[in-house]
């Protein structure tokens, strides 16, 4: 698997597939193979004609664990994805990312919108200004050396998944309790490329995706059915929406 250095940092990422380029950004404690590999995202984008780039996030799979909170500001961790494309001489792409990824994806074309043809935001509404991340229990639950012990549900949820990918705990722990400054209203509205919000009818985590629709003049809203946050990702429904959106946006 290929690996690129910004800076210190080191990113692992695939690149597959030929025609206009799509950056793929995954959420917390997944990776790019079980974010996009496994549910056919990287097979579907290659075979529409686009070469598709998925990264590790810092943190994440075979990219450097950090163990800072300060190493995991969204805004440096949009930087890597800048950097990547760089390393590939990219002058411009469109980018997906899903929950984490998506506010990393932000806070990417809030920094650098001449370099993002379009934005895919899936798994995150109006929370990605106004909520205030996943709750401290779930770093609690990543970090003990007693997974018995964890009563909250997200904790056992997130720990399970954490030791079925063989993630480094610490490094995750340290990641979820980053984050840097929120955004705001005023840098969302700054936003002028094509987005598209795609969020499952049944997602208690993102928050509601036509007020943040509503704050972009060139975004619309894809609801999944039938999906929470965690099921959405893989859905057809999902799938073929990005396909449409990328067919037709300018």
């Amino acid at each position: 698997m290929p690996s690129f250095k910004n800076g210190s940092v080191e990113i692992a990422y695939l690149d597959q597939g030929s025609g206009d380029p799509i950056v793929l950004v995954h959420g917390f404690g997944s990776n790019k193979e079980v974010n996009w590999l496994n549910p056919g995202w990287v097979d579907l984008l290659a075979k529409a004609g686009r070469r598709v780039i998925a990264l590790d996030n810092r943190g994440h799979g075979a990219s450097s664990k950090l163990y800072g909170v300060d190493d995991y500001d969204r805004a440096d961790m949009a930087e890597d994805i800048r950097a990547l494309m760089d390393h590939l001489n990219l002058e411009r792409a469109d980018v997906m990312g899903y929950s984490m990824g998506a506010r990393i994806t932000t806070n990417l074309v809030i920094a650098h919108q001449d370099r993002v043809r379009s934005a895919i935001l899936g798994g995150i509404g109006i929370r990605i200004i106004t909520g205030a991340g996943l709750p401290e229990l779930i770093a609690q639950a990543l970090e003990t050396d007693e997974p018995g012990e964890i009563t909250d549900p997200q904790g056992i949820m997130f720990r399970k998944f954490a030791d079925v990918t063989r993630s480094d705990r610490k490094a995750l722990a340290a990641c979820l309790r980053g984050g840097g400054a929120s955004l705001t209203r005023a840098q969302v509205e700054t936003i002028h490329i094509p987005t598209l919000i795609a969020v499952g009818t049944k997602d208690a985590v993102a928050g509601s995706p036509d007020e943040l629709a509503a704050l972009m003049p060139h975004a619309q809203v894809l609801m999944i059915p039938d999906r929470d946050h965690m099921l959405a990702v893989g859905d057809k429904v999902y799938k073929n929406g990005v396909l449409k959106f990328l067919e037709e946006r300018p």
